[in-house]
């Protein structure tokens, strides 16, 4: 699997990703051992997780991996703060205290001195950028993180963390994004911002949300994560017939060239303009091991044009007049 550098960092990942979102709830610790050999063996590095992910589970799961199937040294370790489970939900807090302490809690279930990248996983409109980046900035200098950069925040967060990260000495390498063929929306701004500040994108949720596998062309899987309760919601969104068309216009593409639908989705992403990294959340090592068979497959230039011509976001003033 090709390595690649994120932005102008020093740091290097695989092409593609392991996301580890269902670890510990729906991807019990054998199966993750299973995808964990499945990927490495493959040539893939980058393990991202967050400490949300079961509220610590999928963390666990991991520390135990990396002291029984997998040597730390094998894998590029990223793991996000900023999104913590309280009484009433899901509350974002990116102020620095929660920040380091989630990050100590991190890697005492990592059971490792330090990640490899260490991303604020969402935007807090109640904290300032400046006291945010301080805390990527205490993680860095005292070694507990390598990299540090962003998940899901817009394009003018994102300059604006990495203007202050930058003027701290400690440059963002990443910023962590939603982009398929189903959500392009990051074209807009943060793609240019990420090129000219020198942060490389990570996109996840490449198969958006498992929708472009083709899996509900039909109907809902009583195994997929549409039929799960906790995850129906996650899926739901692109369950439209705008996505169905898009789906169709994928079918058809992946039958006239061989291949499944899933690979020519991820294909598409990987290679798109500014793209280090496609993090697939496989369920199942089965489900791995059809987005490594993308590894080989390079998209003709015709069926890219006609995928980038029916999925094009809407751009309007000020992105273009």
């Amino acid at each position: 699997m090709q390595l690649r550098r994120l932005g102008s960092s020093g740091l290097r990942t695989s092409a593609l990703g392991l996301g580890t979102m269902t670890w510990g709830r729906d991807t019990d610790a054998l199966e993750a051992a299973d995808s964990l050999r499945a990927f490495v063996e493959a040539g893939g590095t980058l393990l991202d997780t967050a400490a949300s992910y079961g509220d610590g589970a999928a963390e666990e799961v991991i520390g135990g991996l990396l002291r029984d199937v997998v040597a730390r040294d094998e894998v590029v370790l990223c793991t996000k703060a900023g999104a913590r489970r309280g009484p009433d939900g899901v509350r974002v807090d990116a102020g620095r205290g929660a920040l380091l302490d989630t990050l100590d809690a991190s890697l005492r279930r990592l059971g490792t001195d330090h990640v490899d990248l260490w991303l604020v996983q969402a935007p807090d409109s109640g904290t300032t950028m400046a006291e945010t980046v301080s805390a990527l900035d205490v993680a860095v200098r005292t070694g507990r993180t390598r990299y540090a950069g962003l998940a899901n925040h817009p394009g003018w967060s994102t300059a604006h963390a990495a203007t202050l990260a930058a003027a701290a000495g400690v440059p963002l390498a990443a910023a962590q994004v939603e982009y398929s063929l189903l959500e392009r929306g990051i074209e807009r701004e943060l793609v240019p911002a990420a090129h000219e500040l020198g942060l490389g994108v990570m996109a996840w949720s490449p198969l958006g949300r498992g929708v472009l596998t083709g899996k509900y062309r039909r109907s809902v899987p009583a195994d997929s994560r549409a039929a799960s309760p906790h995850l129906r919601g996650f899926v739901e969104p692109y369950l439209t017939d705008d996505a169905r068309s898009v789906v169709e216009a994928l079918v058809t593409a992946a039958d006239g060239l061989g291949r499944a639908p899933l690979e020519v989705a991820l294909a598409w992403v990987r290679d798109a303009p500014g793209v280090g990294c496609a993090v697939v959340g496989a369920r199942t090592t089965a489900q791995l091991r059809g987005s490594l068979a993308a590894d080989d497959l390079e998209l003709p230039e015709q069926i890219r044009a006609v995928l980038d011509e029916i999925t094009a976001p809407e751009l309007g003033y000020p992105e273009r007049r």
